[in-house]
C-alpha cells in the first residue's frame, strides 16, 4: 500500500532515476473509506490520556491503549472475511466452554485482536502511525495533473509490475486496475498480475506460490538488464494457474 505509492511517486517525481517500479496492493489515492478508518486510528491514539500532544516520551509513559485499538482496527481491514472464517470462525478460545456473559475475551478472534494490538505496542511508535496514515491519506498524484493520473504517470520512464489480490478489500484489485488503465494510456510499459488469495491485503507478507514466482521473474529480468545474464541468478517459471488472471499490457 504506502509502499507501492512510494514506488510511483518515485517514477513520477524522478523518471530519470527509476527503471522499474514494482507497486503490490496499492491505489492511485485513498478512498472516503479508507480515510476514515484511518481516522479512527488516529482518533483512538488523539484520545489516550497518556498521548500528551505527541511529547509522550517527556512523561515516561505510551499511549499503549490508543495505538492498540487503532492496530485493532487496522488489522480487520488487512484481513478478508472468507480468511476470518476460515481462521476463526464463531469458536471461543480455549477454556472458554460458554459464553461468559461479560466483556472478557471469549472469542478466538477477539483474543487474536487482542494479541496483536498489544504486540504492536511494544514494536511502532504512535506518532510515527499518525504521519503514515496522514501520508496515505494525502498521497494523489493525480491532483497536480488536473485530476489525470494517466498525465503524471506521461512523467514516469519507469517500466511497471503491479500485483493485487482477489480478496484484497481495502486496496482491491479494482483500484490496481485503475492504475494499469492510467499507465496504458500514459504509454508506459505495464505488466499486471491478479493473484487469488484469502488472505485479503495481508496476502502480500504471505508465501503465496504463484506470488514469489511472478516477482522472481520479475526482479530476474531487472538484474539481467543491469547486470547481464551472467550475474543474474536463474530463475526458471512455474505454470500459472488457470485460476489466476495474468494480464500485460505494453507500449
Amino acid at each position: 500500500s504506502l509502499g507501492g505509492m512510494q514506488a510511483m511517486q518515485s517514477a513520477i517525481t524522478f523518471p530519470e532515476r527509476i527503471r522499474h517500479a514494482v507497486v503490490i496492493a496499492a491505489a492511485p489515492r485513498l478512498s472516503a473509506q479508507n480515510i476514515a478508518f484511518n481516522e479512527v486510528a488516529r482518533q483512538a491514539i488523539l484520545s489516550d490520556p497518556d498521548f500528551h500532544h505527541g511529547h509522550y516520551y517527556e512523561f515516561g509513559v505510551l499511549p499503549r491503549r490508543g495505538l492498540m485499538i487503532a492496530r485493532m482496527l487496522g488489522h480487520i481491514t488487512y484481513l478478508s472475511d472468507e480468511g476470518m472464517r476460515a481462521k476463526f470462525g464463531r469458536e471461543l478460545r480455549q477454556g472458554t466452554p460458554n459464553f461468559n456473559f461479560n466483556f472478557d475475551t471469549e472469542f478466538q478472534v477477539e483474543s487474536y485482536l487482542r494479541h496483536q494490538g498489544k504486540a504492536f505496542v511494544d514494536r511502532f511508535d504512535a506518532n510515527t502511525y499518525l504521519l503514515m496514515t496522514k501520508t496515505l491519506d494525502y498521497f494523489d498524484p493525480a491532483a497536480d495533473f488536473d485530476q489525470d493520473l494517466s498525465v503524471a504517470f506521461h512523467r514516469a520512464q519507469a517500466r511497471f509490475l503491479i500485483i493485487a489480490f482477489t480478496s484484497d478489500w481495502r486496496f482491491s484489485p479494482a483500484r490496481s486496475r485503475e492504475i494499469v488503465r492510467a499507465l496504458v494510456r500514459a504509454n508506459r510499459e505495464v505488466s499486471y498480475a491478479e493473484i487469488t488469495s484469502e488472505y485479503g491485503h495481508d496476502a502480500f507478507l504471505m508465501p503465496i506460490p504463484l506470488y514469489h514466482d511472478m516477482l522472481r521473474g520479475y526482479l530476474t529480468r531487472v538484474a539481467r538488464e543491469v547486470n547481464g545474464p551472467e550475474e543474474a541468478f536463474s530463475y526458471e517459471a512455474s505454470p500459472l494457474p488457470h485460476s489466476t488472471e495474468i494480464h500485460a499490457h505494453a507500449s
